[in-house]
C-alpha cells in the first residue's frame, strides 16, 4: 500500500503536529449534526489510542487515527480505507446487523463532512448502528443485572463461533509457541518506556521472566492445541465493552488490523473476557462462564494455558492504556484515568503468575 494518505505521518507512534491539528479540526466539524449523513440531535466523541468515534443518536461513525504502533499501521489513507473495509467484513461474523457501511469523510477546503457528496475524500468511517450502552456486558455487570442466563447465552455463541471460525495451515502456525512469542516480545518492548510510570521495574521483569519460563516448560501444550484444531480466526479483542445483550448476543470490534492478533487459540480469545470479568471483581461470573464454555467446546485440561493467556491479555490492556498517556488528542484527566487502569491491569497480570498452575 503506497503512501497516498492525506494524513501521512511519522514512522512510528502518533502523527506530527500538522496532522494532529487537521484531525482536531475534523473532529470539531463532525460534532456538528449538519455534518452527519443521518438526522440526529446529539453528537459526542469518544477517542481511543487508534480511533475517533463520532456518536450520534442512532448511529456511530468510527474513524481510524493516522498512527503507527508497529503492530498496527494506519499512517496512509489507503491503509485506513483498507482496514475500514476489513473491519466491516470481519465484524459482520458476530454483529451483522450492527456493521452497516464504509463511508467517506470529505473536505471542501473549509469544512469536513460525512454528509457532503462534494469535495476531496480525506478519510473513511465505518458506519455502525449504535448499540444500547445499557445492554453492554460491562453496563449490566456494573448495575448488578448480569445473570448466569446471560453467560450461558454468551458461552453458546462463543463456542459455536470458535468451532466454525476459519482454520488453515497458515492460521495453525500462529498457535506455535515461537510465533506467539512475537506478540509477547512486542508487548515487553513497547511497555519498556512506561516502566516507572504504569508498571514497576520489578513487576515488569517478573512478568517477562515468568512468560519466558512458561514457553520453556510448556512447548508441547501449544502443539497439542494445534493438533486438536483449536487455532482459529478468532475475535482478538473480546472484552466486556464489546459484548451486547439485546434480543441476541452481538459482539463488536474484533481485531481487523493485524492477523497475528486474531489468528489464535480459542482459549486465548475467551481468556480476554474472563480476565476482564476478574479485573472488575467478577471472579464468580468468570468461573461460571469458563465452566459453561469448556463444557460446550470440550476444552478440558487447559487451565495452565488459560492462565498464560490471561497474563497476556491483562498485559495487553495495560499496554494500550499506557499508550493513551502519549496521545495528544486526549486530555490530562482522561490520561490519569488511563494511567490508573494500566497500573491495575499490570498488577492483575502479576497476580495470575502467582497462582498455582496445573501440571
Amino acid at each position: 500500500m503506497g503512501d497516498t494518505g492525506k494524513f501521512s505521518g511519522e514512522a512510528c507512534g502518533f502523527a506530527p503536529l500538522r496532522i494532529r491539528t487537521m484531525l482536531s479540526s475534523m473532529i470539531k466539524d463532525l460534532l456538528d449534526p449538519a455534518s452527519l449523513p443521518d438526522a440526529t440531535k446529539n453528537v459526542s466523541v469518544v477517542q481511543t489510542h487508534i480511533s475517533v468515534v463520532i456518536v450520534a443518536d442512532d448511529f456511530v461513525y468510527k474513524i481510524k487515527k493516522p498512527v503507527n504502533f508497529g503492530f498496527l499501521d494506519f499512517l496512509t489513507l489507503e491503509k485506513r480505507a483498507y482496514y475500514c473495509r476489513q473491519e466491516l467484513e470481519l465484524n459482520r461474523r458476530l454483529a451483522e446487523d450492527i456493521y452497516l457501511d464504509v463511508i467517506p469523510v470529505r473536505s471542501d477546503g473549509k469544512r469536513y463532512s460525512l454528509r457532503s457528496q462534494a469535495g476531496e475524500v480525506v478519510e473513511y468511517a465505518v458506519k455502525m448502528r449504535r448499540v444500547p450502552e445499557e445492554r453492554l456486558m460491562k453496563s449490566l455487570f456494573e448495575k448488578g443485572a448480569l445473570t448466569e442466563g446471560h453467560l450461558k447465552q454468551l458461552a453458546r455463541v462463543l463456542a459455536r463461533f470458535h468451532s466454525e471460525a476459519g482454520r488453515s495451515e497458515e492460521i495453525d502456525r500462529y498457535g506455535e509457541p515461537d510465533m506467539f512469542r512475537v506478540n509477547t516480545e512486542e508487548n515487553f518492548d513497547q511497555v519498556r518506556r512506561y516502566v516507572g510510570t504504569t508498571v514497576g521495574q520489578k513487576e515488569f521483569q517478573h512478568l517477562r521472566s515468568w512468560t519466558e519460563g512458561f514457553y520453556r516448560k510448556n512447548r508441547r501444550l501449544f502443539f497439542e492445541r494445534i493438533k486438536a484444531g483449536k487455532i482459529r480466526d478468532c475475535h482478538g479483542d473480546l472484552h466486556m465493552e464489546h459484548v451486547c445483550f439485546t434480543e441476541k448476543v452481538s459482539i463488536i470490534d474484533c481485531i481487523e488490523f493485524n492477523e497475528r492478533f486474531r489468528y489464535s487459540d480459542a482459549v486465548a480469545d475467551i481468556a480476554f473476557l474472563l480476565m476482564d470479568l476478574e479485573y472488575r471483581g467478577g471472579d464468580g461470573f468468570s468461573r461460571f462462564l469458563w465452566d459453561e464454555y469448556k463444557g460446550l467446546s470440550r476444552d478440558e485440561g487447559v487451565e495452565s494455558l488459560l492462565t498464560f493467556y490471561k497474563v497476556y491479555r491483562a498485559f495487553v490492556r495495560g499496554k494500550v492504556n499506557s499508550f493513551q498517556l502519549d496521545d495528544p488528542n486526549i486530555g490530562n484527566q482522561e490520561k490519569e484515568r488511563a494511567r490508573e487502569r494500566a497500573t491495575r491491569y499490570f498488577e492483575l497480570a502479576s497476580t495470575y503468575t502467582r497462582q498455582d498452575l496445573p501440571a
